[in-house]
């Protein structure tokens, strides 16, 4: 384990570094040699040698130096101990170690020959040409003799080339002779054998075109173009991506040979010979490749970085070169051993729940054939124990085909110590995927991640940040991203078998192209001439269809679309191809055109086999240009070719490619394929910037669920297919899915489903090849307000007086819903058959009101709707309220009937209390009941024991006087709505006991709440008795004389016994019920002898209730009599 570290040790690890670094050497067999190596840094410092990667110890051959160079006596190349390799030096000091470039050692040679000249015989005035060729190192220079002499050159007619290649124009017949090259370097000389001139034969052609070069950077190359004719062809030269030839440093050599001198990057390209008969448009082409190999540079380098234990860090190394470098990470020297904390991703290195292992020294190493570039950065690990626990309850939510919502609970400690939050998240399948961190501030939960590949799987975690520490890793969770439509279409790839047929072959999309599995594709053609497109559509798993029953000659425009389960995305664009003439002559098949491989971003290779078949090729042509630009000039290929690279691209560009065979007939059948260039590496000098964001977003609200939402777009070529995101979301609301995507090639777009009355976020952004630009500015805009959609909600309605009730509700469940007033709908059942309602309207604030003035005995609906100042709302359900007749007594408490919307009573905690407290007395009502039979059974034994029974029966002692004085008068006691006891003594029946009487109590109850069973509000108050007692006396013929209205009803009913009454044996006294009658004539009434209250008796077993007196005042209301 390191030290602890000091700030000066932190900020001071810098000075370990190179001073002097071994440097690429070229020695002859048997010289010294040495490498230096002088590094700087806090002492000590310790150096030690690497050859090819392997440790050097020191020997007899190798030399350690005091100032840390190696030195190497005698080079020599003795089979396996040859010192010829790479080696690089080591420096560590106590921060660390550090490795320098890579250095190569060579040892000077020359091998045979390649190629030899060969003898040739030429035509007198034409021209005659010798190559030869050697591998050496370093590079040879190549001079020619004649018949061994070094061969003049002072004349304009001969041409030696940089690449040993010998040309001799307008030979003369002093030119023949035996010719032989010579090879020369600094370690050796080796001569060719000889070539031979002689007599010529003339024909007009390209003797030597171009060839396919690779060239290091910085080194000259030398590309040949030879031409015979007659007249002399005059040869020029061109680029096939239009571009102008660098005149600095290129020149004609000879008279057609192109020079270029210190080769850099941009001479990459396709070159052009074209050799022209003077005076026509009859020309040749020869095309050639020149690829410059570049050594690595680094575009972007990492950076040192302090952080805290359990903390994630990353480095980021990218680099640039001629074939593409390759990326290495050292750790302190050593190469980085990954595992499941540290990956490395796309040249990104990533550390995560950082350890103190991990402070260390790290360098990125960028190599390629051509060199090696390394650089470092630092990692310090802070160590702290006050750190949070981690982030919990984390859970995922899919918002759209591209967003995740994710969302957390803050650690349980240390929770008010976090400062931010790093969410991490890569994708679920397959191995070493790049690992993507956002940061986001302590003051939030929730986190939207929208730049997701649809349907693909993602895993999450959250890192909670204090300033000295950091929380482990929280638990991972794993969510879907919906399926969207295809990005793009796949590209075609035509050719002809016939003149009556298209081949169609496509390749399947990648996944980040399909955003979901594939469905179906459609493909869709026409003819050029003919509007009417037909379309045919195949399953998801097919990969080319033939086009039959075509006519020949004939140009058919083509184009694929592709659908996943959510829908199509737009087709391609029009794809043009010919189909053949029809003709009796052989015509050479088309040539299997192999998928194009882009090999940068700025060249394509093209690779292709001949058709097999009798016919014999005499070459290829091959033809390529941008989509929706003119095409270029067609390149013509040798016979045995079979790869070409097309060079000087755009790119994310598309191009289309064509290629035919020719033989003696003329061209073959057409092969076509596109192909879309990727994009750049960013560099320094060109870097690939994200595009601009679009710009002037406004929004126009146009009702209360839609907006309108325009932007302009940026300054961008207008060839550029662009496409934009709108993204839109309540303000200050997290929930996934009132987040909203919309997804459009317009300018424009109208977003619809919003709530009413809220205010919303909107943001847009640009899409183009296959980049996103950052969200536009954001702007906001509430939409309209909208009459409300739902009614009042909890509708109940109270009884509180015999005709007032009270009605209250709750506002609609709306969100941001500002209700203007109610409007209360009521009528009786009548008035409801009738379409008549009363109406009643409250303020928005109110959510009760008083219905006053209802009828008694009338059933009630009752419905209520909201407002506002946009329009009316629906009405809720009806609530149905039933009032019973009759009138309520003066002091009483008021009658309830609660009914609420859902047509059930609600019953609040007094009134069950007051149910209870009646139940309670009707048992004990009863209890007494029974104990009073039991004692009239069982007689005076009884009375001894309960005293209070004596009292009873001086009681009906006196209830039987007034019963004799009752029946003396023979008056009838009637009050109109009560039912009227008569009593009838039967024959030889004794008279009616006391106890008889008494025994009517046992069915008397109380009853606070008066009885809904009847129409009788059980009531009776001291006014009404008052008005009685003024009415005049009743003459006793009335005993016998009765209203009309009684008639048989009181003579002809039968008799009404009422159980509970006891009745002495022998006795058979009997009440008749007599039912609710208001007789006209009945106007005088019994005065009652007392002023006592009177109370409901309700006898068990009848069919009717009857208004009994207290016990002692039963005369009141009986009315009995003897014969």
């Amino acid at each position: 384990m390191l030290p602890p570290l000091s700030l000066l040790g932190v900020y001071g690890f810098s000075e370990l570094s190179f001073i002097t670094e071994p440097s690429d050497m070229t020695v002859v067999p048997k010289d010294t040699a040495v490498l230096l190596c002088v590094a700087h840094g806090q002492p000590p410092i310790t150096i030690r040698w690497l050859k090819n990667g392997v440790r050097l110890t020191e020997s007899e051959r190798i030399h350690f130096l005091p100032n840390g160079s190696l030195y190497i006596p005698a080079v020599g190349r003795d089979g396996e101990e040859s010192d010829e390799g790479f080696y690089q030096c080591l420096s560590q000091n106590r921060f660390g170690a550090i490795l320098s470039q890579r250095s190569r050692l060579t040892i000077a040679n020359i091998s045979p020959f390649v190629v030899q000249p060969v003898p040739l015989e030429v035509a007198e005035g034409s021209v005659a040409r010798f190559t030869c060729q050697v591998t050496s190192n370093p590079p040879a220079t190549i001079t020619w003799e004649l018949d061994h002499s070094p061969l003049p050159l002072q004349t304009n007619r001969i041409t030696v080339l940089p690449n040993g290649v010998l040309q001799i124009h307008n030979v003369q017949l002093e030119d023949a002779g035996n010719y032989r090259c010579v090879a020369t370097n600094i370690g050796d000389r080796s001569v060719s054998t000889k070539g031979v001139g002689a007599e010529p034969r003339q024909r007009p052609r390209i003797i030597a075109g171009p060839r396919n070069t690779t060239v290091s950077i910085h080194h000259s190359v030398v590309l040949e173009c030879v031409a015979l004719g007659n007249p002399r062809p005059i040869i020029s030269w061109s680029r096939a991506d239009s571009k102008p030839i660098d005149v600095y440093n290129a020149r004609v050599l000879g008279s057609g040979n192109l020079v270029i001198t210190d080769v850099q990057r941009h001479h990459s390209g396709v070159y052009l010979c074209r050799a022209t008969t003077p005076g026509t448009r009859n020309y040749t082409i020869a095309a050639a490749n020149l690829t410059v190999l570049e050594p690595p540079s680094l575009v972007e380098r990492p950076e040192s970085q302090t952080r805290p234990r359990a903390g994630t860090a990353r480095f980021i190394c990218q680099a640039q070169g001629v074939p593409t470098p390759r990326i290495t990470w050292l750790k302190n020297g050593e190469e980085v051993r990954l595992n499941g904390r540290i990956k490395v991703y796309n040249s990104k290195l990533v550390i995560t729940q950082i350890t103190q292992e991990d402070d260390a020294i790290y360098q990125c190493v960028a190599e390629n054939e051509q060199g090696s570039v390394l650089s470092l950065a630092r990692l310090i690990v802070v160590m702290s124990e006050d750190r949070p626990s981690v982030p919990r309850n984390v859970h995922a939510e899919t918002i759209s085909s591209s967003a995740i919502l994710l969302a957390w609970e803050r650690p349980l400690y240390n929770a008010d110590k976090v400062i931010a939050y790093s969410v991490h998240y890569t994708k679920a399948e397959g191995l070493n995927n790049e690992e993507y961190q956002a940061v986001i501030g302590n003051d939030t939960t929730s986190y939207i991640i929208d730049d997701l590949e649809p349907g693909r799987n993602y895993s999450f975690y959250i890192v909670a940040y204090m300033p000295m520490g950091a929380s482990r890793m929280s638990d991972q969770v794993c969510q879907h991203t919906l399926e969207d439509v295809p990005l793009r279409t796949p590209e075609l790839s035509l050719s002809s078998h016939s003149p009556t047929d298209i081949q169609v072959s496509w390749r399947p999309l990648p996944a980040k192209l399909s955003r979901g599995n594939i469905s179906a594709y459609r493909l869709s053609y026409r003819t050029a001439a003919d509007p009417a497109v037909l379309s045919v559509e195949m399953a998801q798993n097919t990969t080319q269809y033939l086009l039959a029953d075509l006519q020949p000659d004939t140009i058919y425009l083509l184009r694929i679309a592709a659908a996943t389960r959510v829908g199509w995305c737009e087709p391609s664009a029009w794809t043009s191809h010919r189909t053949p003439k029809t003709s009796s002559t052989k015509v050479p098949p088309a040539p299997l055109l192999q998928q194009l491989e882009p090999l940068s971003c700025t060249s394509i290779l093209v690779r292709w086999q001949p058709s097999p078949g009798p016919v014999v090729v005499q070459g290829f042509r091959l033809c390529h240009h941008e989509e929706g630009q003119p095409e270029q000039p067609s390149v013509q290929l040798l016979p045995g070719a079979t790869e070409y690279t097309i060079s000087g691209l755009d790119p994310r560009r598309k191009y289309h490619i064509k290629l035919w065979v020719l033989s003696l007939s003329g061209a073959g059948y057409q092969a076509e394929q596109t192909v879309r260039t990727p994009g750049c590496v960013s560099t320094r000098d060109h870097p690939v910037a994200q595009p601009p964001a679009p710009d002037h977003v406004s929004v126009v609200t146009d009702s209360a669920s839609s907006v309108y939402l325009r932007w302009s777009r940026p300054a961008l070529a207008a060839r550029h297919s662009v496409s934009y995101t709108a993204r839109c979301a309540p303000v200050g609301l997290v929930n996934a899915s009132a987040v909203r995507y919309v997804q459009t090639t317009n300018q424009s777009v109208r977003i619809l489903g919003l709530n009413p009355n809220t205010r919303y976020e909107f943001v847009v952004r640009l899409h183009v090849d296959q980049l996103s630009s950052p969200w536009s500015s954001a702007v906001h805009q509430r939409t309209l307000p909208a009459a409300p959609r739902n009614p009042p909600e909890g509708l109940r309605v109270t009884l509180i007086e015999d005709d007032t009730a009270l009605v209250s509700w709750r506002e609609p469940e709306e969100n941001n819903l500002a209700v203007t007033h109610y409007t209360i709908l009521y009528a009786s059942q009548r008035a409801w058959l009738g379409g008549h309602w009363q109406r009643l309207q409250r303020e928005g604030g109110n959510t009760m009101a008083l219905l006053e003035k209802l009828e008694p005995g009338t059933v009630y609906l009752v419905k209520i709707s909201a407002s506002n100042q946009v329009g009316d709302g629906p009405f809720s359900s009806t609530v149905k309220l039933a009032l019973g007749p009759g009138s309520t007594h003066r002091g009483k408490s008021p009658r309830h009937s609660d009914m609420s919307s859902d047509g059930l009573y609600n019953i609040d905690q007094k009134s069950m209390t007051g149910i209870v407290v009646g139940v309670c007395i009707a048992l004990a009502c009863i209890v007494i009941c029974a104990l009073i039979l039991i004692s009239k059974v069982h007689g005076g034994k009884c009375a001894s024991r309960w005293p209070f029974l004596k009292r009873g029966r001086k009681s009906t002692r006196k209830s039987r006087v007034g019963l004799q004085t009752s029946s003396t008068s023979g008056a009838y006691l009637y009050e109109a709505g009560k039912t009227v006891l008569r009593y009838e003594e039967r024959v030889g029946a004794p008279p009616l006991q006391p106890s008889t009487l008494r025994g009517s109590s046992c069915g008397t109850a109380e009853n606070s709440d008066g009885s809904h069973e009847t129409a009788d509000s059980g009531h009776f108050s001291n006014e009404e008795m008052s008005n009685e007692g003024s009415q005049p006396p009743a003459t006793p013929s009335s005993r016998h004389s009765r209203p009309p209205s009684f008639g048989s009803e009181l003579d002809g009913s039968p008799t009404a016994e009422v159980e509970g009454f006891g009745v002495e044996e022998g006795a058979e006294p009997s009440f008749k019920v007599g039912p609710e009658v208001t007789p006209p004539s009945l106007l005088h009434h019994h005065r009652h002898p007392g002023p006592d209250t009177v109370q409901r008796v309700s006898c068990l077993g009848s069919s009717s209730a009857v208004d009994a007196p207290h016990p002692g005042q039963l005369g009141a209301v009986l009315s009995a009599g003897r014969p």
